[in-house]
């Protein structure tokens, strides 16, 4: 038996393909959620949009500091698990979630296979940076989405033979997704936008949005991009971003807040938009694989595969190093080569996990 365990709406998007595969070969599954972002309600609906199987287990975490979150989870999932008692545990990504979920499985004897392994921004002061290292030097199976994180596994001693570097799933995902969002969202006609004559922006990272000066920093470049370009900047602004602007006084003027989006409605905003500027990894991910320039408001990339091809370029939160970097993207040309895989990794995962079990 496999347990998926995932506790954010970033998981459920990356592991749908595996979810979906598992349907297809009829494997003995179950999906965990931990609840680490968002009400069972709110993720009901998502599961739904996306067509997935709804999980034998939510634990409703809910948020905390990182060690009460992380403490929880792994309370949670190990009963969980001592109940269910999978052969192996799947978990991907940097968050909470994954630290728990491996560290819960490992102590149970249960094996772990970590999607997206290998990552680094070789930054230890970011918690994902913390969860990715630890879930990778704990898990059986490496599941590398490219060589270059291969090599980053192989630098850290991981035996050559735990890690199979597969794609990433990111690339299923979105090919699956955004033919169901296609028939699904209407939220360029919604938002009275057409395609690439926008810019789409998210912003959600603790060392940005709870800095006041480089909170001001991205709004006041995101002011002048709308003036130099006379084209709208669409912002889905999360609640804890708007009580931080509202709290610094921030003036938001010439951009338009709009509320978080469905993830299907967001990816439609991601394909059409003529440029994206954001601080999210997933995002870089997305962006390269849609042919979409981006912008990272960030000092550094866990994605380098992304600069390598040229679809991003890492511009932190200096609004002059913003601006041009927006201008540089703006010229560029987005026939770059997708460095993230053939849109098959779910496949190949499974298989190999097939072939384990056999």
């Amino acid at each position: 038996m496999i347990a998926v365990i995932l506790g954010t709406r970033p998981e459920i998007i990356k592991m749908s393909p595996v979810i979906r595969e598992c349907e297809a070969k009829e494997l003995d599954f179950f999906i965990l959620h931990t609840g680490q972002h968002y009400s069972y309600e709110m993720d009901k609906m998502f599961f739904d949009e996306l067509e997935l199987p709804l999980p034998w287990h939510n634990l409703e975490i809910g948020s905390g500091s990182h060690a009460e979150q992380t403490g929880r989870i792994l309370a949670g999932v190990e009963r969980a698990l001592v109940e269910e008692r999978p052969d192996i545990v799947l978990v991907q990504g940097d968050t909470n979630t994954v630290l728990a979920g491996a560290l819960a499985a490992k102590k149970l004897h249960i094996r772990v296979g970590h999607i997206e392994a290998g990552l680094r921004s070789f930054d230890r002061s970011m918690p994902e940076e913390v969860n990715r290292v630890v879930t990778d030097h704990i898990s059986d199976y490496l599941f590398a989405p490219t060589k270059t994180a291969e090599t980053n596994l192989l630098n850290e001693g991981i035996d050559r033979d735990n890690i199979h570097v597969m794609g990433n799933t990111v690339v299923d995902a979105l090919y699956q997704n955004l033919e169901i969002s296609r028939k699904k969202s209407g939220i360029l006609a919604e938002l009275g936008l057409k395609p690439k004559e926008y810019f789409l922006v998210t912003a959600h990272r603790q060392e940005n949005v709870d800095s006041e000066e480089r909170l001001k920093n991205i709004i006041e470049c995101l002011r002048l991009i709308h003036n130099k370009y006379s084209l709208p900047v669409i912002f889905p602004m999360h609640p804890h971003t708007v009580k931080r602007i509202d709290e610094f006084g921030i003036d938001t003027e010439d951009i338009n807040v709009i509320k978080p989006l469905g993830y299907l409605s967001f990816l439609q905003l991601e394909a059409n938009a003529r440029l994206i500027l954001t601080d999210s990894g997933g995002i870089q991910e997305e962006a390269c694989i849609l042919g979409v320039p981006l912008v990272t408001l960030r000092d550094n990339t866990e994605r380098p595969e992304t600069l390598d091809v040229g679809s991003n370029v890492v511009a932190g939160t200096d609004p002059v190093k913003i601006f041009e970097s927006v201008g540089w993207m703006m010229r560029k040309d987005n026939r770059w080569k997708n460095p993230f895989g053939d849109g098959d990794s779910a496949k190949r995962i499974v298989r190999l996990l097939q072939a384990e079990q056999n």
